[in-house]
C-alpha cells in the first residue's frame, strides 16, 4: 500500500451558523459547494478540504493541560503573529507549542483543537 496524500479531515460541529463563522471568517478558509443532504460545510485549502459535519455533541478533548496532545487539525499559515492577533480579536483562546517551535493552538467554538504553524 501506498497512500499519496490526504484529501480530507471530517470534524464534528454542534452549530454549523458558529463554526462557518470560525472556519469562514475568523480563519478565513474558502467555503466550497457540497451535494450531500445531511447538515455540514466544506473548505477548500489547496489540493485539501475540511468537512463539517453538523451533530448534536461533540467529543471533548481528553487533555486540557496541553491542547497539541489532543486529536487535532494543522495549518501551515504565513504570518503566525498576525494569526495570534485574529484569534485573540475574536476572542479565542490560544496556547503556544509546548515545544518551543513556531507554533500555536486554538480550539474551535466546540472545543475541535487546531494548529497553526508558522510555514
Amino acid at each position: 500500500m501506498q497512500i499519496t496524500q490526504s484529501l480530507h479531515s471530517a470534524i464534528l460541529v454542534t452549530d454549523l451558523e458558529r463554526a462557518e463563522h470560525f472556519y469562514g471568517q475568523v480563519l478565513g478558509l474558502s467555503k466550497i459547494d457540497r451535494s450531500l443532504k445531511y447538515p455540514g460545510a466544506w473548505y477548500q485549502l489547496g489540493n485539501y478540504q475540511l468537512h463539517l459535519i453538523v451533530a448534536s455533541t461533540v467529543p471533548t478533548e481528553n487533555q486540557n493541560e496541553k491542547w497539541g496532545r489532543n486529536p487535532h487539525i494543522a495549518f501551515a499559515v504565513a504570518d503566525l503573529e498576525q494569526v495570534k492577533q485574529e484569534l485573540l480579536t475574536h476572542n479565542y483562546p490560544i496556547q503556544a507549542s509546548a515545544s518551543g517551535r513556531p507554533a500555536i493552538f486554538t480550539k474551535d467554538p466546540d472545543g475541535n483543537v487546531i494548529e497553526m504553524s508558522q510555514g
